[in-house]
């Protein structure tokens, strides 16, 4: 067995990876409408991009047409960090449902792909199941 196989196996025993692999976790939670958190939180998504990179090099390109490197050295990383701020309050208004969904969706495609058809003996198991047998190792 390959090194990649066992620590498919490994992870697979972990209760995140059998949650996801027995509830067949799925992307249906991006199919479902949007509530004000979630678009309140893209909207900030949206504009910690806007904020981050043109204006950076706006602020720049100011600086060095007046000759004064002070609007850099100080605008610069003032809006940098505005920007990282909205994009933290972003991720955290609109991430938590969608990312773990992305994430318990990916274990369970990754971990079925490796695992081929060990994935169904581990999607029998129950978590109390794997916990019994690690204690027997």
């Amino acid at each position: 067995m390959s090194i990649i196989k066992k620590t498919a196996l490994y992870f697979a025993r972990k209760e995140f990876c059998m949650a996801a692999i027995n509830e067949r976790a799925d992307l249906s939670v991006f199919k479902e409408k949007l509530t004000a958190t979630v678009i309140i939180g893209l909207v900030l998504f949206t504009a910690s991009y806007i904020i981050g990179i043109p204006a950076i090099f706006i602020v720049g390109g100011i600086a060095a047409c007046l000759n004064k490197p002070m609007i850099g050295v100080i605008g610069i990383p003032l809006l940098y960090g505005v920007s990282w701020i909205f994009f933290m309050l972003g991720l955290y208004l609109a991430g938590p449902k969608y990312g773990k969904a992305l994430v318990r969706w990916a274990v369970r495609v990754t971990l079925e792909k490796v695992l081929g058809d060990e994935a169904e003996t581990i999607r029998l198991m129950t978590v109390e199941d794997s916990k019994s047998e690690a204690t027997k190792k």
